[in-house]
């Protein structure tokens, strides 16, 4: 079946925000491929935007029922590529039991949730949480719905609830066969009370999941119908650039407006505490180019003096310090003065950007009485509350129309640019949408932490690990965002992958020290892990290497009693070939590790040419999410961890000169190209049980630790600084 187009009249990039309503309305109407089978898939919703929060037909705040029997279902949290847009629905349909080519998906109001005591729960879209920490309660959402339902058709035949079954939005009397539709019978369910909550389904008692099913986002994402963020448009808005100081922290000092007197189509010069803005009426590249000719002065302070070189001095220096104990196992010290021999090792990884594709944007209407906010959020609600401090309002008096994410990987939920764009509109009294150039996205990012990690370890004279020691030296996410956390406590991004390995030597000291830069550090996408896997990954093959152990064998060895571990790692290792001869120049490199409640195995095979160029040829992941929704788009998320890590490890850093962040653009910022990516094989293997693990990052953190460590299998040389650019690697 072809996918269904919304308005086949409407252009590629025509925009669909419409002006039903004070502030304009959102109008997103995405068509679907064919599902497996040849069933119509869902469909997300093309519902405008407007003052309304209910439909005609609601159940309740999450589920509608048309007489014609198509259901709307609401989806509380943020659609960036991971495909929980489609995965959580699944799982009300899997409750529900209604006929899934007959669901359509819109986005719950932020408004709402703060309307009606948080009746979706929190909205973020962060740490692979999305189906994970919703699963439960999503579940129940459809099983009442269900039940409801059920009794609604029970009381019009007058027979017990329990003669009666539901299947396919049909519910039927079993002993007489009779049945009445869901359409029929969705406005009496509307007024039923359970007496108790019904008992949702373990994933053994499924019967629609798990299920391989397209994402809801990805045929207009396609063909360009879809509209994100930055495609909001709002009668009457104007456009604004912007330029923060270059100096994290700095503030404006003074600017020189006399240059854009009598510019044409200049609302506005705009001074914040640590930026300046250009205002225009018709366009974003007027306000840009208008921008560009003001000479700012800007007050750095001691930041100014800052560079990469001596951060990472300071860092360095800083491994002596006293630390904060994060795990703390049998007899270190002890330990290290038996051991038949010891290894010592410092690993480094820089401050990265997040660089999504769309650039932070936001579009804002502010009223005496209301404010409207269009933007790409990880986190409505979220956005919604810092919108409401920013504006003076009451959270009930803002609207936050979400729309999908051009990319996000943690950075969109800080709220810079809602927050800039009102206090834009605050001076201009009109529509703003602001949108950040390249320039300013990637030099005022909230990085991923510098760090740096020294081990020790010992092993006995069968070459195996007895003792290590791990001291870590980063900057905090919590502080940088705001979230409180006891100082004599180690913060978990800070020590994620190295405290949650799963090997069994028997002595771990792992301590942390914080040490915070002018630079603002977030969330990441696999935060912490993502630096702390390829460290004690690339630390523990080159023990292997140095008591002759194959890396794969030892692990193996260090994993036993550990059967979920050891299954993922042995599908990986026959899955990947290893131990298959290579030719010269090539190699190939395993790890693992545990993020978010999932397991992820990977092999890759490298080559790397007497000139240095490194070649990632293969990666072979193998992934245990515990339990499963959607396959398809579990791949989907393996496949692109593989590119991100793949960016993180070759090419990505940040580098720091004068206090300011120098790379601005992907001609310094280099990404992992379409002619560099990998042949890339993806096995599930889910070992089932209580938990549920994340699909979106736990793939990051071990193809960077891989590649590494294929890279000395290649060439001897062992990469323990990143990136793997910077590091020479060609033959001797």
């Amino acid at each position: 079946m072809r996918a269904t187009r919304v308005a086949p009249d409407l252009s590629r990039r025509q925009v669909i925000f419409t002006a039903g309503s004070a502030a304009g309305g959102l109008l997103i109407g995405i068509g679907m491929a064919a599902a497996p089978g040849g069933a119509r898939a869902a469909t997300v919703s093309n519902k405008p935007w407007d003052d309304k929060d209910s439909a005609p037909h609601e159940l309740d705040a999450w589920i509608a029922i048309d007489p014609d029997d198509s259901v709307l279902i609401r989806y509380q949290r943020a659609e960036m590529g991971q495909g929980s847009m489609t995965a959580l629905p699944m799982l009300i349909t899997e409750e529900l039991q209604c006929d899934w080519s007959k669901v359509r998906i819109e986005y719950a109001s932020a408004t709402r949730n703060a309307r009606e005591n948080r009746v979706y729960g929190n909205m973020y879209s962060h740490g692979s949480m999305s189906v994970r920490e919703s699963q439960k309660m999503v579940q129940q959402v459809g099983a009442s719905a269900r039940e409801r339902l059920i009794a609604a058709a029970a009381a019009r035949w007058k027979v017990p609830a329990s003669d009666c079954m539901a299947a396919q939005s049909v519910v039927t009397h079993r002993p007489s066969g009779r049945t009445l539709r869901y359409g029929e019978l969705a406005a009496a369910a509307a007024k039923i009370k359970l007496a108790k909550e019904p008992t949702i389904k373990t994933p053994a008692q499924f019967s629609f999941l798990p299920r391989r099913m397209p994402r809801v986002d990805v045929a207009h994402k396609t063909d360009g119908a879809a509209k994100f963020g930055i495609d909001a448009q709002v009668p009457g808005m104007v456009f604004a650039a912007i330029a923060a100081c270059p100096v994290p922290g700095g503030k404006l000092k003074a600017v020189d407006e006399s240059v854009l007197s009598g510019a044409p189509g200049i609302v506005a010069i705009v001074k914040l505490d640590h930026a300046v803005a250009v205002v225009a009426t018709d366009s974003f590249w007027r306000a840009k180019r208008a921008l560009s000719r003001l000479q700012p002065q800007w007050d750095v302070g001691a930041a100014g003096l800052v560079n990469s070189a001596q951060l990472s001095k300071d860092f360095r220096a800083a491994l002596g310090a006293k630390m904060v104990v994060a795990r703390n196992d049998g007899d270190v010290a002890k330990a290290m003065s038996r051991g038949a021999r010891t290894f010592e090792a410092i690993y480094e990884t820089p401050y990265l950007s997040h660089s999504p594709m769309e650039p932070m944007n936001a579009t804002v209407n502010l009223q005496a009485d209301r404010l409207d906010v269009w933007v790409g959020s990880q986190d409505a609600e979220g956005a919604l509350h810092a919108a409401a401090t920013a504006s003076g309002l009451e959270p009930e008096q803002v609207h936050v129309h979400n729309a999908f994410l051009g990319g996000g990987f943690g950075r969109r939920d800080g709220n810079d640019e809602i927050v800039q764009a009102i206090a834009i509109a605050k001076v201009v009294k009109r529509p703003v949408k602001l949108i950040w150039t390249r320039e300013e996205d990637m030099r005022h990012d909230r990085f991923r932490p510098h760090a740096v990690v020294a081990f020790k370890a010992a092993t006995g004279s069968d070459g195996l690990p007895t003792a290590w020691s791990m001291r870590i030296v980063t900057s905090s996410i919590f502080q940088s965002v705001g979230i409180p956390f006891p100082p004599d406590k180690a913060e978990p991004p800070a020590v994620d992958g190295l405290v949650s390995n799963g090997y069994a030597v028997p002595n771990q000291r792992i301590e942390l020290l914080l040490k915070n830069t002018h630079l603002p550090v977030w969330f990441y996408r696999a935060p912490g892990a993502n630096q702390h896997v390829f460290a004690i990954e690339g630390f523990l093959d080159e023990i292997a290497a140095a008591n002759r152990l194959d890396p794969y064998r030892l692990r193996r060895k260090l994993l036993a009693g550990k059967p979920d571990w050891i299954k993922v790692l042995d599908i990986a290792a026959q899955k990947g070939d290893w131990g298959k001869p290579l030719p010269r120049g090539s190699g190939r490199g395993i790890a693992i590790c545990n993020f978010t409640d999932s397991l992820c195995a990977q092999v890759a095979e490298v080559t790397v040419k007497p000139s240095g160029e490194v070649k990632v040829d293969r990666v072979t992941v193998v992934l245990d999410t515990r339990n499963m929704v959607n396959p398809q788009t579990i791949v989907e998320q393996a496949e692109s961890s593989v590119i991100f890590g793949l960016t993180a490890a070759l090419y990505g850093k940040i580098t720091i000169k004068d206090g300011a962040a120098v790379q601005g653009n992907f001609d310094t910022y280099r990404m992992v190209r379409l002619a560099e990516a990998p042949k890339i094989d993806v096995h599930l293997a889910p070992s089932g049980g209580e938990v549920w693990g994340g699909a979106g990052e736990p793939a990051v953190p071990p193809v960077i630790a891989a590649v590494a460590n294929a890279i000395f299998a290649a060439t001897g040389k062992r990469i323990r600084t990143l990136p793997i650019v910077d590091n020479d690697l060609r033959s001797a």
